[in-house]
């Protein structure tokens, strides 16, 4: 049993996910950073709004200096954190779909090479020359 479950995480399939699945971790990572540390700035900065991630709507109506006191005293609306968290979306749903549309481009150049007619070996020509010019 311990030899078969060994076989099938060798398997290109199990370790493809695998190593899938890291790699969207630190993807995920990163793409985090990106927005929260340097799209978001550069977008507060043009609508004159210091960070997006403390916008936020406190229900008791109270102005608290950051999202987390206004969490503690009760129920707020973070929408600063959403819209972030939308971006972030767009930028993982973006980098996805070009990396899908790669793959799909390079299976498909693979699939038309594999069906195109192989040449024939210079033997096998030199042989059909030869051939041609006995038969003459």
């Amino acid at each position: 049993m311990i030899k078969e479950f060994r076989e099938f995480l060798i398997k290109g399939n199990a370790f493809d996910m695998a190593v899938g699945i890291i790699l969207g971790g630190a993807f995920g990572l990163v793409v985090k950073s990106l927005v929260s540390n340097i799209m978001m700035p550069l977008i507060g900065g043009l609508l004159n709004l210091p960070d997006f991630s403390q916008m936020y709507h406190a229900m008791d109506g109270k102005v608290y200096e950051t999202l987390e006191a206004a969490q503690k005293a009760g129920p707020t609306v973070a929408h600063g954190v959403f819209i972030n968290n939308t971006i972030n979306l767009v930028i993982v749903g973006l980098a996805l779909f070009v990396m899908v549309k790669y793959m799909e481009k390079a299976a498909k150049k693979k699939e038309e090479e594999e069906k195109a007619p192989a040449a024939p070996p210079k033997q096998e020509v030199l042989l059909e020359e030869i051939r041609d010019l006995l038969k003459k």
